[in-house]
């Protein structure tokens, strides 16, 4: 693939220093209260506390504050082209940047879907103007999401598209995707893949289980996820091609990949924050606009399942599936609404409060997985070892805030943890070597 992987628009290189920043970087073994140094939108070097040389540096007082390597997040939804009303580059970036987020990697199943090289040109011209944080773009698998021809995928790759995906619907065809898996030993890019057989969960509305019975709400099983993961593992060996599984969301699915996984099949996957945090229990309230997602909220074994995948490594990273959808298709009966929630802004917060509060996982296990969602299509992580490109999260640990009621980055609302308090907080991000966010309310200090 010739273009560069990412794109967004050019600014002014960062030049400041954090000062007295508990810096914490698990992957390169930093832990230690430091000054950051960034001068040329680059990690200049990690000085001992209040000894950085500060001429020319904006310093920005960090102490009790947390600096992490800025999180990467490899599934969400940009709405563009065609449903910009719901979202766009400027604002889907805008979130992304407020939730810590220096890079993001963008969906396909747009309207009309990213199926030739010239909308991927397309995409990456408008993310140079608009985006406050590296994209890439994946292009879809099938012609339209149609799922009965191949895309052009070596020209696909030419035009920067980073990978495939006909996400939001599975390729049913196995035929399809064996094809898809032969291309890719040829052009690359990772396949990523929506798991699920649309005849098992047929008009299914939530998780099927005692809650959907209670609630008599027709439900989708587990099996529909994980038979489906199961047969793609198994081209994927086959052909030895490389898969990565989107929002794994049950017991039996992370078991299919723990065992593909340990028979050397080359496999990755992802988790999201409303499975990693929720369960079906939720849905008891009908509220669509938080609650209804596909794949649905499962049960607490399901989340269990997840959160040990999380801790050994079976599930590669968190991805959010941000998913705009504005009010008119949430606010119907909730059989009726859209499947999907918003999660860049509320990503680290919420995983920080519902799991690393209670003892469920180690803060550093988080933030390696947080910024682990490049890896997966052959992103270089993000990092705070000196001579690393800028891309820091400075996070308050202690800071509780209350979801949306400063309003949103987004252009949708419908996030899964609207109006709850959540305990941690992002106040600046860098990304790709530029000050991308900064909470208004972060008092920011003088240039020296």
């Amino acid at each position: 693939m010739s273009a560069q992987p990412l794109t967004m628009r050019a600014g002014e290189s960062a030049d400041l220093v954090l000062r007295r920043a508990t810096a914490l970087d698990p992957v390169a073994g930093i832990d230690a209260v430091h000054d950051v140094v960034v001068r040329d939108g680059a990690i200049a070097e990690l000085a001992a506390p209040g000894e950085a040389v500060a001429e020319g540096l904006e310093e920005v007082d960090a102490a009790g504050l947390h600096a992490f390597p800025a999180f990467f997040d490899p599934h969400v939804h940009l709405r563009v082209p065609g449903q910009e009303h719901k979202e766009d580059i400027e604002t889907g970036t805008r979130a992304a940047a407020a939730g810590g987020y220096c890079g993001v990697i963008a969906m396909a199943n747009t309207e009309p879907p990213v199926s030739t090289p010239a909308a991927v040109e397309a995409l990456r011209e408008e993310a140079r103007v608009a985006a406050s944080v590296g994209v890439g773009f994946l292009a879809t698998v099938s012609r339209a999401m149609a799922g009965e021809e191949l895309t052009e995928m070596a020209a696909l790759r030419e035009a920067g598209a980073l990978g495939f995906s006909d996400d939001g619907l599975p390729v049913r065809s196995a035929r399809l995707l064996r094809r898809a898996l032969q291309y890719q030993r040829l052009c690359g890019g990772t396949i990523a893949l929506h798991e699920e057989d649309p005849d098992l969960s047929g008009e299914g509305a939530m998780h099927e289980g005692a809650v959907s019975a209670a609630l008599g709400l027709e439900g989708i099983p587990s099996i529909s996820e994980s038979t489906a993961i199961a047969r793609d593992t198994a081209l994927a060996a086959y052909e030895g091609g490389r898969i990565h599984v989107q929002h794994l969301s049950a017991v039996e699915s992370v078991e299919v990949v723990r065992a593909a996984k340990a028979a050397g099949v080359q496999i990755t996957c992802e988790a999201s924050p409303h499975h990693l945090c929720l369960t079906d229990e939720a849905v008891r309230s009908l509220d669509p606009n938080r609650f209804k997602m596909n794949p649905p909220l499962r049960a607490e074994p399901d989340r269990q399942a997840l959160l040990e995948g999380l801790r050994d490594g079976t599930i590669d990273c968190v991805a959010t599936d941000h998913a705009p959808h504005p009010a008119e298709e949430k606010e119907v009966p909730f059989e009726q609404a859209a499947m999907g929630v918003t999660g860049l802004e509320t990503a680290f917060a919420a995983l920080h409060t519902h799991l690393v509060l209670p003892g469920a996982i180690e803060l550093p296990l988080l933030v390696e997985r947080l910024a682990g969602g490049g890896a997966p299509f052959g992103l270089e992580r993000p990092s705070l070892a000196p001579g690393s490109e800028a891309n820091i999260a400075l996070c308050d640990l202690a800071a509780t805030w209350t979801v949306g009621e400063d309003g949103y980055e987004s252009r949708s609302v419908n996030s899964w943890c609207a109006g709850e308090e959540l305990t941690g907080r992002v106040l600046m991000t860098l990304a790709g070597g530029q000050v991308a966010y900064r909470l208004r309310s972060f008092s920011l200090g003088v240039a020296a």
